[in-house]
């Protein structure tokens, strides 16, 4: 069996949500077997030189073609391998595109809102912490669950839109970060909704780690 020669590099790390959300894209393209995953220690205060190289910012994803364009962020990224692949994530359409992008983006912003929550806690030092400001962002959180809750039972069960895909994602980084939270006890139609949706092949293959 001939193994695919890798098409991109992608900087990586298995816990960053916005590189989940990546792969899982990749993996609904069906190129997740053409990424080169390369190691990376991207930290909001400890700058990592490497990820430099593909995005002047040090943050990931950041991705270089075979050609040598680089790409980032996640948001860029998925549009571009969406439209690589010829692929239908990214709907064309008038208002089914509208409802799509407003749901990436309000997935990306629980993405935001989780993540510096949990540099509150991880990155400052304990006698820095700033309980406003992580009940700020968990509010946020909250906000975007109980907006969730409201249109989850018309939602599709399988990845085949940016915005369920980005909100699936940010579902899955709770679980993984904040499982103390316990999101689904007050959104029921949510948790239905996930249960069915993580299970697709492309989530399942994604799921952070340490």
């Amino acid at each position: 069996m001939t193994r695919e020669i890798p098409m991109f590099k992608l900087y990586y790390a298995s816990t960053s949500p916005y590189v989940r959300k990546v792969m899982v894209v990749a993996h609904c393209l069906g190129l997740d077997g053409q990424i080169e995953r390369l190691d990376s220690t991207a930290d909001p205060v400890n700058r990592d030189e490497r990820i430099a190289v593909f995005n002047p910012l040090a943050k990931v994803p950041a991705l270089q073609t075979a050609d040598g364009l680089s790409l980032y962020d996640s948001r860029v990224i998925c549009e571009y391998l969406n439209d690589h692949a010829g692929g239908t994530l990214f709907p064309q359409d008038g208002h089914r595109r509208w409802v799509s992008l407003t749901r990436h983006a309000l997935g990306d912003g629980l993405l935001d809102a989780a993540l510096l929550a949990r540099y509150e806690t991880v990155a400052r030092p304990p006698d820095k912490h700033w309980d406003r400001w992580l009940d700020g962002q968990l509010t946020k959180v909250r906000a975007v669950l109980d907006d969730v809750e409201t249109h989850a039972a018309q939602f599709s069960r399988t990845p085949d839109d940016i915005g369920l895909i980005t909100l699936g994602c940010g579902l899955g980084y709770l679980d993984f970060r904040f499982p103390h939270l316990n999101w689904r006890a007050a959104h029921p139609a949510t948790a239905d909704w996930f249960a069915a949706f993580d299970q697709h092949p492309a989530m399942r293959a994604t799921r952070p780690f340490e």
